[in-house]
């Protein structure tokens, strides 16, 4: 009988030709892996031949990052900490004589002891200078300024209330509202406009915002800016109703339209 091959049909190769291929497949499978870990041992040797060439310079390298590491907590530990506390005692007796002067008792005499000294204890001043980078020194300035600016020292109470910087943003939006306020002392409403609204803007709250809102929109109007004068006015009216300054605040908006 006739025996037919299909269409496609392939007879299967021989057992030996089968295990040749696979003996073939699993060489050229260790041929690259061999490859691979040659072209990582040389990479490796490239690595350890370079850090052998520089081995001097990795040492001094992680020795200076060491020694920066430990010479910062030796300056926070044994210089700037005996340093903040030896500012802070100076400070209180400076402090003591500016509230009695915020309170209004002899004023001028007590906000010069307070910048100056008394008392065996230094002021506002020498503690900026002595002190410089603590944070006695840094509010050292603030006090400084506001005493210069209830003095009538306006020009002093700027150069020293631009040096104040404080991550408290009440404090300082108060001491942007004075630079403010020294510059309306001195004629300047330009530079007094954009202090007391950077004031307001500072840090929204319910003392600060509306008091330093109305003393830019009036600002504004004497410049003749209304319509920046009509925002500040309206944001007094429509977010802080119950502030003194919201008390008239229909009047200022009728000006300022």
């Amino acid at each position: 009988m006739a025996t037919y091959n299909k269409r496609g049909y392939k007879p299967e190769k021989p057992e030996v030709e089968k295990e040749e291929n696979v003996h073939q497949a699993v060489l050229n499978d260790k041929s690259d892996t061999a490859e691979v870990f040659n072209t990582l041992d040389s990479s490796a040797n490239k690595i350890g031949n370079w850090f052998t060439l520089n081995q001097s310079k990795v040492f001094y390298a992680i020795g200076a990052l060491a020694v920066v590491a430990v010479g910062y907590l030796g300056y926070n530990n044994f210089i700037m900490e005996p340093k903040e506390d030896e500012a802070a005692n100076e400070m209180f007796q400076a402090q003591q004589f500016y509230d009695q002067a915020i309170n209004g008792e002899a004023t001028d005499s007590l906000y010069n002891l307070a910048l100056n000294g008394g008392e065996g204890k230094m002021g506002f001043l020498g503690i900026a200078d002595t002190y410089s980078g603590t944070n006695a020194a840094n509010l050292a300035h603030y006090y400084a300024g506001t005493s210069y600016l209830n003095m009538g020292k306006f020009k002093e109470a700027i150069t020293h209330l631009e040096q104040f910087n404080s991550k408290d943003l009440f404090l300082k939006a108060m001491s942007l509202g004075a630079i403010g306020d020294a510059f309306s002392e001195l004629n300047q409403p330009n530079e007094a406009f954009e202090f007391y609204k950077k004031a307001s803007e500072h840090t929204p709250n319910e003392f600060s915002t509306p008091r330093y809102a109305y003393k830019a929109g009036l600002m504004a109007i004497e410049l003749g800016k209304k319509d920046e004068a009509l925002k500040l006015f309206t944001n007094i009216k429509d977010n802080y109703k119950s502030s003194v300054e919201a008390a008239n605040i229909d009047v200022y908006l009728g000006m300022a339209q």
